[in-house]
């Protein structure tokens, strides 16, 4: 949407608003604007020349932000806002621009705004799951790893540090980052992350038993958490509690795909086996720039209702997900009828499976199945359409390798 406005001189050193109309499910908002300023800089001060300040009310008339002539781009919305302006649900309605007409030559000016909506849409988000900061024992602080982030092509990251969550308090915000809260609970009997509740402890994360270890999670979940078990089958830090129910997701790719990974796979798919319905995340467990283990390596790809974080946790949950070696990895989705990657559905005569992979290079793909595992096709570049039948199956999930090294893998599809 585009906006033509001329302020004459007559308006100088005065404030109003302009309206405009804002449809449903908006999900950002970002305003745009530009005029004639014969004169920039330092010089603007003292020369004649055009200044027009800017701000933003919502269809309630409630005050947003004012930002003066200082950003030429604003952007408010339910999952960030720019510096200055107020995180709020974009609402349907009338909203109203405040302009500022702090300094106006004898002619006039015009100024055209441009005003851009983002819409509430599902959409294919790729983020690293596990991260530490200067928090913990990182590397980066939570601002420094943000611009890493997108430097990186993220759209979400879970700061997830050694038993504390006073940073969940104090996020940095950025355009297009969403930073989803988490805690990684550190015990000597094993890792798991604590996702979306800022504070996921009562008091401490001190359990030494393992009734007080359930205690601790069935708190964290009535908090709003949902738990991931990491790195199961490390060497150094492997998961070695009895209970495997108290987690809710499986970590099966923790940093550069390894042995540890790949045993962690198989100990999922025999979870699966077993009738356990439980979805997969894959993070870096990033600390510093500088080493094996890089920020984005591997990521998850969520199919999540927006950006924001609570959205991507969710997607997550019901395990609307894959797990890629990069931002640049395969880009994955199963699906069969209407129902895909962590759905349950029930079987049909002559309904396939569908398969549908993009960026592969020269890669192998596999389904894999409760009763076993098969090629769909070998060394594929580029693009994959293709569908293939199974019958009586419980679960199936696709796996993608290169040179027999797993490269990305699916949450499965549920068969009743």
């Amino acid at each position: 949407m585009k906006l033509k406005h001329f302020i004459p001189k007559s308006k100088e050193k005065t404030y109003y608003t302009i309206p405009f109309e804002v449809p449903e499910n908006v999900e950002r908002i970002t305003v745009r604007y530009d005029y004639k300023r014969p004169v920039r800089g330092a010089l603007a001060d003292i020369l004649p020349t055009n200044t027009v300040d800017i701000g933003l009310a919502d269809n309630n008339g409630d005050f947003l932000g004012w930002s003066g002539s200082a950003h030429k781009e604003i952007f408010v919305g339910e999952f960030g806002a720019s510096a200055g302006y107020l995180q709020r649900r974009t609402e349907a309605g009338t909203w109203s621009i405040i302009v500022g007409a702090y300094r106006i030559l004898d002619e006039g000016v015009e100024v055209e705004y441009d005003i851009e909506f983002e819409y509430r849409k599902k959409r294919l988000l790729l983020g690293d799951t596990h991260v530490h900061t200067t928090a913990s024992d990182g590397a980066l602080d939570a601002y420094e790893l943000g611009k890493l982030a997108l430097k990186k092509g993220l759209d979400f990251v879970a700061l997830s540090n050694h038993n504390n969550y006073a940073e969940n308090f104090c996020l940095p915000r950025f355009k297009n980052l969403t930073f989803v809260p988490a805690v990684e609970w550190t015990h000597y009997r094993g890792h798991m992350n604590f996702y979306g509740a800022e504070a996921p402890f009562a008091n401490s994360f001190v359990a030494n038993t393992a009734d007080e270890m359930r205690a601790l999670a069935e708190h964290a979940k009535k908090s709003g958490a949902f738990i991931s078990v990491n790195h199961p089958k490390c060497r150094f830090c492997p998961y070695l509690w009895e209970d495997e129910n108290v987690f809710d997701m499986v970590e099966v790719w923790n940093g550069p795909m390894s042995e540890r990974n790949e045993k962690a796979i198989l100990w999922w798919t025999e979870m699966l086996k077993r009738g356990r319905r439980i979805p997969i995340c894959g993070g870096s467990d990033f600390h510093r720039p500088r080493g094996a283990v890089k920020l984005g390596n591997p990521v998850t790809g969520v199919y999540a209702e927006s950006r924001g974080a609570r959205d991507v946790l969710e997607a997550l949950a019901q395990g609307h997900a894959f797990v890629t070696g990069g931002t640049r990895g395969a880009r994955l989705l199963l699906s069969y009828g209407e129902a895909s990657m962590g759905d349950v559905t029930s079987q049909h005569e002559g309904t396939p499976l569908r398969i549908e992979a993009s960026g592969l290079r020269s890669e192998d793909v596999f389904l894999v199945t409760d009763k076993g595992v098969r090629s769909v096709k070998k060394n594929v570049r580029g693009d994959l359409r293709t569908e293939i039948f199974a019958e009586n199956i419980i679960f199936a999930y696709l796996i993608i390798k290169k040179r027999g090294r797993v490269t990305a893998l699916t949450n499965p599809v549920y068969f009743r």
